[in-house]
């Protein structure tokens, strides 16, 4: 084969690549809590497809399509009778799928009276990892990506009554995947966040954002866009501020939003949530949203004008008593009292973002949030699909959360190599999100940092910190090693851009129940001498302006198997897969306790 043939044929393999995700589901439909809905979440049943025969095109496996097996030629059947419940994995809910990663059919009916003139979208607030969608035998969308949500206008497959829906879900790793073949959490495969058929009036609202000024706090400004190109009235109102304005969409259906308002400044001290109304005909689309600035000085981050240090956990989207995915909003509640119970203000949702559920109850519960993309360890960096797909999720994450008062730090990636293409990838990640936000800070977990040994010094040099503006460093002194480091106490910190830090991750390993001296690794008294260490340590950064240790409690990751002890768990979290706490948990709850910088 020619080398041009081999160009061409690369070409059109990339084109088909870009296409495939640029066309996959349409612009992400927002705020969908308050929308007219049918849920569809509860019992689906499903067909386990390792090798993937549902896809071909062949009578005897067309699982998207409703067929009798007592009256024609299949190979198939869903059965009533074997389910998965959604929201869901099924690593959790069946013992035989417990480490299984592959193709997992689902398939349920509903009912639903179609009205004229109404628009019907069919949401997923998140599907590991990806997604083919069927309707009524007839493909309708596909998405990749498990953390983020997705949506399709299905107005012209939808039927009155009897729908037959199926979802084909593939949580198969690989190394152009965001994230790629090796992370440190369950591979969770499922349709894990709840599905929706939004129910929409032929003109509405798809997505707004209202924010305050940084520059002048008695100003709100933003934007919003109609589902149509459409020139069209809308007024929006606050009530609670005495607020109704008028204003008129352009030829694009997009306007700019500029109010003259006074409100109480949202703060974890005072989590002040205003309800807004957006009135297009007689339809009324509804939220509630804080007001906040979030900036940096050289030293510190500023929330409101004034300084905070972020006191705050690391958090996985894992149940509080046992493996899975979160999968109700009770769920992530107790996650985050969790957070409240050590004094937190601050949480770092790693690695990828959350159900929607939990930002909106830091909103409520006062907690700032840091956000993050799975772009995590070695991706692809040189491949453009990949860019690509993490970018979606960038804009997805952003658009689902950017009226979300709590959320006030799009983070990058975590654990990066420095390299040339990695440092280019991510910064067209952040010029991305400049674009779209200029309203949070930025920031992305690094780990490689200089090391000045005469000064027992360690240098923040990475030439990405150029591009964020907090400099977020993990650090695991005293844990990975042959012993614990003692010079964690004396360790400084230098670095050489003049920003404002946060100790992104440090911690170390405890099994619940085992005490022994603090030298005895997998105790919770060497867990909790680590957290003592770090603490001494925090004195000698001027510019630390936040922690968030890793991690709350106890989760599941394929790559810790050290039997009795770990046995597929990740032993660093405060309080254990039952929800024990630990020593730790204590030392971190006094420090937070009693500071009062």
């Amino acid at each position: 084969m020619s080398k041009t043939i081999i160009f061409f044929y690369g070409l059109i393999l990339l084109t088909t690549n870009l296409l495939s995700i640029a066309q996959s589901n349409e612009p992400l439909l927002t705020n969908v809590d308050n929308r007219k809905a049918l849920l569809l979440d509860g019992s689906w049943s499903f067909i386990v497809d390792p090798y993937k025969v549902g896809y071909k095109d062949s009578k005897r496996y067309n699982f998207h399509e409703y067929v009798n097996p007592r009256e024609n030629f299949a190979e198939y059947e869903f059965l009533e009778t074997n389910t998965l419940e959604v929201p869901g994995d099924w690593n959790s809910q069946k013992n035989e799928l417990f480490f299984y990663e592959g193709t997992v059919w689902y398939q349920r009916k509903f009912t639903k009276e179609k009205i004229a003139n109404h628009h019907y979208s069919l949401y997923f607030g998140a599907v590991n990892y990806k997604a083919d969608v069927f309707l009524n035998g007839k493909k309708i969308g596909s998405h990749e990506g498990g953390f983020t949500p997705f949506n399709f206008d299905i107005t012209d497959y939808l039927i009155s009554g009897e729908n037959y829906l199926v979802v084909a879900v593939n949580n198969e790793r690989k190394e152009s995947h965001v994230p790629t073949l090796k992370t440190d959490w369950w591979n969770y495969g499922g349709i894990t966040r709840s599905v929706k058929l939004i129910e929409l009036p032929s003109v509405h609202v798809r997505n707004f954002k209202l924010q305050l000024d940084k520059d002048n706090n008695k100003t709100l400004y933003g934007w919003l866009q109609l589902n149509l190109p459409l020139v069209k009235d809308v007024e929006i109102s606050i009530p609670e501020l005495n607020v109704v304005q008028q204003i008129k969409t352009n030829n694009k259906g997009i306007a700019d939003i500029k109010i003259n308002a006074n409100p109480v400044l949202w703060s974890p001290q005072n989590p002040k949530l205003y309800e807004i109304q957006i009135a297009v005909d007689e339809n009324i689309l509804k939220d509630h949203i804080g007001f906040r600035t979030i900036e940096t000085t050289e030293d510190e981050i500023l929330l409101n004008g004034k300084p905070i240090f972020l006191k705050g956990i690391s958090i996985h989207e894992e149940t509080p008593d046992h493996g899975g995915r979160v999968v109700s909003k009770e769920q992530g509640r107790q996650l985050l009292l969790w957070a409240k119970e050590l004094n937190c203000n601050y949480v770092r949702l790693a690695h990828y973002p959350h159900n929607e559920d939990m930002v909106r109850l830091a909103d409520e519960m006062g907690l700032l949030v840091w956000s993050e993309i799975p772009v995590y360890w070695d991706i692809e960096f040189d491949n453009d699909t990949t860019y690509l797909l993490a970018e979606r999720m960038l804009t997805e994450m952003i658009n689902r959360d950017q009226n979300r008062a709590s959320v006030v730090i799009w983070s990058m990636a975590n654990e990066t190599p420095q390299t040339k293409s990695r440092t280019i990838f991510l910064n067209k990640l952040i010029k991305k999100t400049r674009e779209m936000d200029k309203d949070r800070l930025i920031s992305a977990a690094l780990h490689r940092v200089g090391y000045d040994a005469e000064t027992n010094t360690k240098i923040i040099e990475d030439e990405l910190a150029d591009f964020v503006d907090i400099l977020s460093v993990n650090n695991y002194c005293g844990w990975y090693g042959s012993t614990r480091d003692t010079a964690c106490y004396d360790l400084k910190w230098a670095r050489a851009f003049n920003k404002p830090m946060i100790m992104s991750e440090f911690g170390g390993g405890a099994k619940q129940g085992y005490h022994a001296s603090k030298d005895h690794r997998w105790s919770e008294e060497f867990q909790a001498e680590i957290y003592r260490q770090h603490i001494i340590m925090f004195e000698n950064i001027p510019f630390l302006a936040g922690i968030s240790p890793w991690i709350l409690k106890d989760f599941r990751s394929p790559a810790r198997m050290l039997p009795g002890v770990q046995d597929y768990w990740n032993r660093k979290g405060l309080i254990s897969e039952k929800g024990i706490r630990k020593e730790a948990f204590f030392v971190l709850q006094d420090y937070y306790n009693s500071y009062n910088k």
